[in-house]
């Protein structure tokens, strides 16, 4: 299921986590060659992001919302 990034957060780790409008969060990472998205490594990459839709497992699992963090666009 397809649902659009609304916002940015850093986990734990220190890697970048979108918000999507279902109320799931997913890392973005930039890790090549297994993880192409230099968007993510700038806060104007991010920012064009934004209304992006990103496609996610945790809706087709019918997993409850996660838990947010302080969400952070830049």
């Amino acid at each position: 299921m397809l649902q659009a990034i609304q916002g940015y957060h850093k986990d734990q780790e220190n890697h970048w986590v979108a918000e999507l409008a279902c109320g799931h969060n997913q890392h973005v990472r930039h890790d090549p060659p297994w993880q192409n998205r230099p968007w993510v490594i700038t806060p104007e990459g991010r920012t064009s992001m934004l209304g992006h839709k990103l496609e996610c497992k945790k809706c087709k699992a019918g997993a409850p919302k996660d838990n947010s963090l302080t969400i952070t666009s830049a």
